[in-house]
């Protein structure tokens, strides 16, 4: 296993970093998505959460996942209790996403675990895990990079680009995100 951070093994920049097996059971993952959950009403969420399951994420009590959200890779999701990923909500998870107990991300936030090393003449890709904090609130339409970590009980405003960490419980928005409140002592 790749470790996150590091570059992905390709031969150029047109060949995949997924094996074979890796892009078939993608395939397999959006066909049954779309098939089975991307049309269902709220009250379904038990199902979508199991099909969630059955391709592998980590679910803990009883998280929300909207039937508009878009997983990119459901095996590398983790949602603990009462967490929710909004309508709409982008969960690019080429590497780790981790949703905290009650953290909220809202309509279309992008949580993007995947880069490229522009170093490199090929560009491989770089993967780097997303964790949202505790009470954490996303704000409808943000964009978070890979290897950010929202903090437990932090705010990040409707359409803020995330670029680095944001500490626990302060408030964060524009591009780049600043800190426009900071944590309550």
């Amino acid at each position: 296993m790749t470790p996150p951070n590091a570059p992905r093994p390709q031969a150029s920049a047109y060949v995949s970093p997924w094996s074979l097996q890796r892009r078939v059971a993608l395939l397999i993952w959006q066909f049954v998505w779309t098939l089975t959950c991307a049309w269902t009403p709220k009250p379904f969420n038990p199902w979508r959460l199991l099909i969630l399951r059955l391709f592998g994420a980590r679910l803990s009590g009883t998280p929300f996942v909207h039937s508009r959200a878009r997983i990119q890779q459901p095996w590398h999701l983790t949602l603990e209790h009462r967490a929710c990923l909004g309508d709409g909500a982008n969960a690019y998870s080429l590497g780790p996403v981790t949703l905290r107990a009650g953290a909220t991300v809202a309509q279309e936030v992008y949580l993007c675990t995947g880069t490229h090393d522009f170093r490199a003449a090929h560009l491989p890709l770089v993967t780097a895990p997303i964790e949202i904090g505790a009470g954490a609130f996303v704000g409808a339409r943000a964009f978070i990079l890979p290897g950010v970590t929202v903090g437990a009980n932090a705010i990040v405003g409707a359409c803020a680009v995330v670029t680095r960490d944001v500490p626990a419980g302060a408030t964060v928005a524009g591009n780049p995100a600043r800190v426009i409140k900071p944590a309550r002592p």
